[in-house]
């Protein structure tokens, strides 16, 4: 994800290594945070893949900047990333389903529709199994695990009618 919201932030700014990092906690900090040391190297991997291209600019007190921008490749290469099956993980599920959500605007109204799916079906597929563990009486469930399990529930519950209403939306727009 961090690619992905590296490309999202570069569409239509150069910017530097410090300015893609507070670009990106301006935008995506209540659902990620990534150090300097997941930011650069995925910076290197996208210049190599031909996603970016870097330039060095002398500032005028002597300080070399280097900034960062997005090629086509690069924004071919955000499209798929966000077209990109979701992860089966659902410790990491919600928070790169927020990052496509927050980043869907740059996709067609039928590309969208894929990824609300995508995600829709995935969330649905986390709340029943959510749901199976709290039925199932031959597991043994402590107080703290059943509040936790009802909690992952409603949190699937609400992001469901979030997707849904999101949906509708991109609807209205097409």
């Amino acid at each position: 994800m961090t690619e992905l919201i590296i490309l999202y932030v570069l569409l239509n700014h150069d910017l530097t290594m410090y300015s893609v990092s507070k670009r990106i906690k301006e935008n995506f900090l209540a659902y990620t945070n990534p150090s300097f040391g997941a930011i650069k190297p995925a910076l290197v991997r996208l210049e190599k893949q031909g996603c970016i291209t870097s330039s060095r600019i002398m500032s005028d007190g002597g300080k070399l900047s280097v900034f960062y921008s997005i090629t086509k490749d690069g924004e071919k290469y955000l499209r798929r990333l966000l077209l990109a099956p979701m992860t089966q993980n659902p410790l990491q599920f919600l928070s790169d389903a927020r990052i496509k959500l927050s980043c869907i605007s740059v996709l067609d109204s039928d590309a969208a529709e894929e990824v609300y799916f995508d995600i829709k079906s995935n969330a649905l597929l986390h709340k029943v199994n959510a749901e199976k563990i709290l039925e199932d009486e031959y597991t043994p469930l402590t107080p703290n695990q059943r509040i936790v399990l009802d909690n992952a529930v409603c949190e699937y519950n609400n992001f469901i009618s979030m997707v849904e209403g999101l949906e509708k939306n991109n609807a209205g727009n097409s």
